[in-house]
């Protein structure tokens, strides 16, 4: 079981997602404005942009605040430039790290996210020193109380999923990232609402951490998590639940 997905559904079990809707919001306000950048503010022709309206809506963003940073994006509205920029890094025990961040000042940022590495006993690396350890994916996370496996299988495999796997009390499902809102619409349809529904950083491969190191490592990961410029922390971890819910307690 990868630490990844245990992370994101007990912070969502505890409900600190909804104690951060604050920083969700301007996350995606970031991500609005970049997608209208780089792809139009016409969400029929930008298929990014569309996925983040339905993020916005789900959190239930103000329709005002979604056309204000679509707006931004595409020059009809002033307002501050962001940059995506990808860090790359080891944690404890030579474990791997993606952060994904939009910026407006990439010198301040590569700075503070340098000095949280540091201080959770891991270091900043070069550019592709990990990112090839991990695949881009759709990563849909069910919980098993929701739905039979079978049907949810028939239906995400009908829709171009290549995998489904038990991973404890949820279901998580793979698919190619052209296929995301293909298999997150035919989970839908089920009447299912996904706890997580995500294009990820899929690792190959995990190396799994326990007492100091572990704990070091949730540290790190939330240190990153919380930091302003962040939109995703991604990890080659695997770390029992125990000592997760041991560092949330």
């Amino acid at each position: 079981m990868s630490g990844h997905s245990k992370w994101h559904t007990i912070k969502h079990k505890k409900g600190a997602a909804d104690a951060k809707r604050g920083k969700i919001f301007t996350r995606i306000i970031k991500e609005l404005t970049v997608a209208a950048r780089n792809g139009g503010g016409d969400p029929g022709m930008n298929p990014r942009l569309r996925t983040i309206i339905a993020d916005a809506k789900e959190v239930n963003m103000p329709a005002d605040n979604i056309k204000r940073a679509i707006r931004r994006g595409t020059g009809e509205e002033e307002g501050v430039n962001y940059d995506e920029v990808t860090y790359e890094g080891y944690g404890p025990g030579g474990v791997a790290i993606l952060v994904d961040t939009l910026t407006d000042n990439r010198n301040r940022t590569v700075g503070e996210i340098r000095h949280m590495f540091g201080k959770f006993g891991g270091n900043l690396g070069e550019a592709n020193s990990v990112g090839w350890m991990f695949d881009k994916k759709s990563h849909i996370v069910v919980e098993k109380s929701k739905i039979a496996e079978d049907t949810l299988m028939d239906a995400a495999l009908n829709a171009g999923a290549d995998d489904m796997k038990d991973d404890g009390s949820v279901w998580e499902i793979i698919a190619p990232p052209d296929a995301h809102q293909a298999v997150l619409d035919a989970v839908k349809a089920l009447g299912v609402q996904p706890d997580t529904a995500e294009i990820a950083m899929m690792p190959q491969n995990y190396i799994k951490l326990e007492g100091k190191q572990a704990q070091q490592m949730l540290k790190l990961m939330e240190a990153l998590e919380d930091h302003d410029d962040t939109k995703n922390v991604w990890s080659n971890v695997d770390i029992d639940e125990k000592e997760i819910e041991a560092s949330l307690a």
